[in-house]
């Protein structure tokens, strides 16, 4: 009798787990050749997986993180593959993204009452004022999706006013994961990197601020969302050993959450940066420094 109540609960779990989509094939236009191409890796335990498995354990976690390189479309086409692959698995609850700002919730809000009512916006990177910063070439199909879906759409972002004032005057981060040497010395010199050592020194503890405050206004927000919950934003913010799980750590969040980067082929991705990195195409080196410096 035992044994055979234990295979109706194996033959109950396989029903309940669908197979997955195929991902969709490169875009970005180097890399393609290259061994790691497609790679999808547990960090923890160096076991390569497949997208069904991958998905398979992202679909139990609470929250999701996902990590991408801004400008890389390849990374925008699987953001919008995991979750199409993940809403067979269970019903989303939120998705959050850093590349919306709170002053335009009121926007994505009206955006999807439409939708839901059979009137799409025809011109939604209108309709939600969508930030010019952010290429709506790579995030528009994505965010397309998002909006016509039942669960909410959710800034993650600060606004420029609350970013500002930041600036000003600096807050005080509370927290024991997220205000230590190493976190803060490493996020400084990404910061002074970042932006080709042309800024003066006297800058770097609010631009740091700054940086925290964002990644803490990320864990607030995924945890004032409903559950499953998933986060897009740049593969910086949602390292485990500088972001976003640090803050959600200090705000008594340690366990639940998932983290994927999304990284070009070559990159080197450590487990204790990531849960799970797949690799991708990539694109076109660029100097920014030398833009900057003209």
């Amino acid at each position: 009798m035992r044994l055979l109540s234990l295979c109706l609960v194996g033959l109950l779990t396989a029903c309940q787990s669908h197979s997955v989509q195929p991902p969709p094939a490169p875009i970005a236009p180097q890399g393609r050749d290259h061994a790691e191409l497609g790679v999808i890796r547990e960090l923890a335990t160096g076991q390569t997986l497949t997208p069904q498995q991958l998905v398979e354990r992202l679909a139990v976690a609470p929250r999701v993180l996902v990590g991408e390189q801004h400008d890389n479309p390849d990374h925008h086409a699987l953001q919008l593959w995991l979750l199409r692959q993940l809403a067979t698995q269970r019903a989303q609850g939120s998705l959050l993204m850093e590349m919306i700002n709170p002053n335009q919730q009121e926007n994505v809000d009206a955006a999807q009452a439409a939708a839901r009512a059979g009137k799409a916006p025809s011109d939604l990177f209108k309709a939600l004022a969508w930030q010019a910063n952010w290429d709506w070439s790579v995030y528009g199909a994505l965010v397309t999706y998002a909006v016509k879906q039942p669960y909410p759409l959710l800034a993650a972002n600060l606004d420029r006013a609350q970013i500002m004032q930041i600036y000003k005057q600096r807050p005080t981060l509370e927290g024991t994961a997220s205000t230590t040497p190493y976190v803060q010395s490493t996020l400084l010199n990404d910061i002074r990197g970042s932006h080709c050592g042309l800024l003066p020194e006297a800058q770097m503890p609010a631009m740091l601020a700054v940086q925290q405050q964002r990644d803490r206004r990320m864990a607030e927000s995924l945890l004032a969302a409903p559950t499953p919950a998933v986060l897009l934003a740049g593969a910086f913010h949602v390292r485990k050993d500088l972001g976003v799980p640090l803050h959600l750590s200090d705000l008594g969040a340690k366990e639940g959450n998932s983290v994927l980067i999304l990284a070009e082929v070559g990159k080197t991705v450590s487990a204790e940066s990531t849960d799970y990195v797949w690799y991708t195409a990539a694109q076109p080196e660029q100097d920014h420094c030398a833009k900057l410096r003209r």
